[in-house]
């Protein structure tokens, strides 16, 4: 949970949540007129599209369901039983209406708006490649004990990540699982911490765990690679280092290997269920789950979606697995009482809503037990385009701020991190500030061996630095212009929650 507009799926990289409730219980809201549009399409033409019907998880109603999604012109992709989610194709108009209808299914809709075989364009700001000769330059300015690269983090010394190394870079007992556009194993950076044996690549809704599967599809899909840079590239003497150097990273792909790199809800049910099944500790998703920003309640197919990927995460914790997201890159504040979204459905043609964030979801960052981060830079400020909310967010962490310039050789405020073909590059977004969080959660996973996904959170709210809400109005880009307001107090506030992450204290 990249790319210029405001928030996209993956960069929650900008250039390159009231939760719900346990039961997700659904209260009548009135419906977008995107979602109309997109449905009367779907109506008219009766493109292939892929389907969640969600169950309850004994074996008979399974069995019934499948059944009948095989009479009602379905194909079953996969089966997630213990969970009551399968996922299906079918070309039929009204095949996700017929199977509302099937006894024991208790939701089902579509989760795209265009058709299987379609492939759009993206719109990702360009990530800021670090040339080879600027690399050589900064690392000859590197201090002893220190990665060549490393001058230029900035957010490892904000937060602590540092001097943390030298007491406890993490256990290789724990794994975060990297739910993104795949990593490239093969950089030196993140070759040593690799796990092969808990990656898989879930785009088609079922897991393919060929070996290689997980990388990137190509280099444009670098986001995935920077991210799990971010999280534990190895302190070996070669480029940059992770926050935590001594975890393991895994890659569960799930962004399609097209142009379009969006996050289709199949394939993170699938990511979500494989990270419980294969012991990852943590996950890092830094999306939001396509082609809905925000996912409202009267609708029945985004009503599908919420249920399939929150049964999904909360398999995931039940099995021990903390789930960690980025909040998103509009600046919206999600404890309002109205957002406007111009950008759904992102697979097809957008239209503009006005959504109640506390009946429309921003999946999975405000899904119950999943931690919502927010971003700061190099001050230690709410990034210019980072969202926020009293409530919603849980902990914030350095996301990078083209407008918070640093004391680096580069003085570039975005983060720096690993990318496809052993490359090096700069991004910001509240994309970076989640791995962040992702990795100091895994130093105390590393300390706390038998903490729970809920004692976890507790646990980074608990050694989090709060600066409390700004003094004066926050004019995060600086033209003058009141850009968001700050609810709380020094303990916990929207902008920051309970506070930015701290390595160091992690491993106090």
């Amino acid at each position: 949970m990249v790319h210029l507009r405001s928030r996209r799926r993956l960069a929650l990289a900008v250039p390159v949540v009231l939760s719900l409730t346990a039961s997700l219980g659904f209260l009548p809201t009135a419906a977008s007129a995107a979602t109309e549009a997109a449905t009367t399409a779907r109506a008219a033409d009766g493109p292939a599209l892929a389907y969640v019907v969600n169950t309850r998880t004994d074996h008979r109603t399974i069995e019934s369901v499948k059944r009948a999604i095989s009479r009602n012109g379905g194909t079953i992709v996969a089966s997630y039983a213990r969970i009551g989610v399968i996922v299906a194709h079918s070309a039929q108009a009204d095949f996700g209406q017929r199977m509302r209808a099937v006894r024991g299914v208790q939701s089902a809709g579509a989760t795209r708006t265009a058709p299987l075989s379609a492939a759009g364009t993206t719109d990702e700001g360009a990530v800021q490649v670090l040339s080879k000769t600027e690399a050589a330059k900064l690392a000859r300015g590197a201090a002893a004990g220190e990665e060549p690269l490393e001058a230029d983090q900035w957010d490892l010394r904000s937060i602590g990540a540092d001097k943390a190394a030298t007491i406890n870079p993490g256990s290789r007992r724990v794994t975060v699982g990297v739910i993104d556009t795949g990593v490239d194993d093969t950089h030196p950076d993140i070759a040593p911490n690799f796990s092969p044996s808990q990656s898989a690549n879930c785009v088609s809704g079922k897991a393919d765990t060929t070996y290689g599967a997980w990388r990137p599809a190509d280099a444009d899909h670098y986001h995935g690679t920077h991210v799990a840079g971010e999280i534990a590239a190895a302190r070996n003497g070669i480029g940059v280092a992770g926050v935590a150097p001594g975890v393991k990273v895994a890659s569960i792909t799930v962004a399609q290997p097209d142009s379009t790199q969006l996050f289709y809800p199949e394939s993170v049910v699938c990511a979500f269920v494989f990270a419980a099944d294969h012991g990852i500790e943590v996950t890092n998703n830094s999306y939001y789950v396509d082609p809905w920003l925000y996912n409202c309640k009267d609708d029945p197919d985004q009503r599908a979606i919420v249920d399939a990927v929150n049964r999904a995460q909360s398999y995931a914790q039940r099995k021990g697995t903390l789930n960690v997201a980025s909040a998103g890159n509009s600046n919206d504040d999600l404890d309002s009482d109205a957002i406007v979204d111009d950008s759904s459905p992102d697979d097809s043609t957008a239209t503009t809503r006005t959504i109640d964030p506390h009946q429309c979801y921003d999946v999975p960052t405000q899904l119950p037990g999943v931690v919502t981060v927010s971003a700061v830079g190099v001050k230690g400020a709410k990034s210019y385009y980072s969202s926020y909310g009293r409530g919603v967010v849980d902990v914030a962490g350095p996301g990078g701020d083209k407008y918070q310039i640093p004391d680096t050789p580069s003085k570039n405020g975005r983060i720096l991190s690993t990318l496809p073909n052993n490359e090096y590059g700069f991004l910001q977004g509240t994309s970076m500030a989640s791995p962040h969080v992702a990795a100091v959660a895994a130093l105390l996973k590393s300390a706390h061996r038998h903490a729970t996904p809920a004692q976890l959170q507790m646990l980074l709210k608990a050694q989090a630095d709060n600066p409390g809400c700004p003094a004066g109005p926050y004019d995060g880009n600086g033209d003058g212009v009141v850009d968001a307001t700050c609810v709380g107090g020094k303990r916990v506030n929207g902008f920051y929650g309970f506070g930015i992450v701290n390595a160091l204290r992690a491993v106090r």
